[in-house]
């Protein structure tokens, strides 16, 4: 079952990711002439959408390693488990940059004359991984993280649970996606929304090998550990957050409805 899970993973976060670098390779290196900034927000979205429809059934569609690396904590994941989904997410996600560094090839050398750098004018290693805005603190990249992945955890926990009003099987993957966008169009300024270490860190790594050099780990104060950490610590906030403010109110429910049965049974 590691296997499949380990594909199924691998075959699903190249579909997500995909979509998302793409669009972004494409508005940068179509310079604003194809695309602007929504439309990457569309992307990533519609990625996330099929990536849920393609892999819910078998892994329950663990796309973003803070979610897993919560569900571990949570104690709702084995180790194995665990390492299967990371391992197949990061797979993917390198499969997925390595596939988009191909497809815009040719674009890429003619948009950077062959120098590629992480900033300047012809700067592309953001189309494969975050860089904060200019104008942002790393403090201040970090609080957004944080808290756009407990946006995050929140959406997909109300999507999801079952003792709530949780949303139809069947239109789950959609809301999710349309919770990524939702994020990204407002949330997505400071240091354009990873709010997932598996989005980020093995497109990262590509780019690292693929020609941009240590300058993708080293930019901006050393930028790359924000996209690991703050979303992994937002995901457990997010589940303390809910389980607090909506989850404890909710186990009541139960008891009333147990009430209600042996109401019933006894009337009967």
């Amino acid at each position: 079952t590691a296997t499949r899970t380990l594909l199924t993973l691998l075959s699903l976060f190249l579909f997500t990711q995909v979509f998302g670098l793409s669009s972004v390779a494409q508005v940068v290196l179509g310079k604003g002439n194809s695309g602007q900034y929504l439309s990457i927000n569309m992307a990533f979205g519609i990625g996330v959408t099929l990536g849920i429809y393609a892999a819910g059934g078998v892994s329950g569609a663990h796309l973003n390693a803070a979610i897993t690396i919560t569900q571990w904590v949570l104690g709702n994941l084995s180790w194995t488990k665990l390492a299967a989904y990371i391992t197949g997410q990061f797979l993917g996600s390198f499969m997925a940059a390595a596939t988009v560094f191909a497809l815009y090839y040719d674009a890429i050398y003619d948009f950077t004359q062959g120098n590629l750098t992480v900033s300047g004018p012809t700067a592309t290693a953001m189309i494969f991984s975050t860089y904060p805005a200019p104008s942002v603190s790393l403090q201040g990249a970090f609080f957004t993280e944080f808290t756009a992945t407990v946006m995050l955890i929140l959406g997909v926990l109300v999507i999801h649970d079952e003792k709530n009003n949780a949303a139809l099987k069947g239109a789950q993957p959609m809301l999710s996606g349309m919770l990524v966008l939702g994020i990204g169009l407002g949330m997505g300024l400071n240091t354009g929304y990873a709010i997932n270490p598996s989005r980020d860190l093995p497109p990262r790594i590509f780019t690292a090998m693929a020609g941009w050099g240590m300058d993708v780990f080293t930019a901006d104060h050393s930028w790359w550990w924000v996209p690991v950490a703050a979303p992994i610590l937002g995901s457990l906030a997010g589940v303390f957050i809910y389980k607090a403010c909506i989850g404890f109110h909710n186990e009541p429910d139960h008891e009333t409805e147990n009430k209600k049965e042996e109401a019933g049974t006894e009337t009967s």
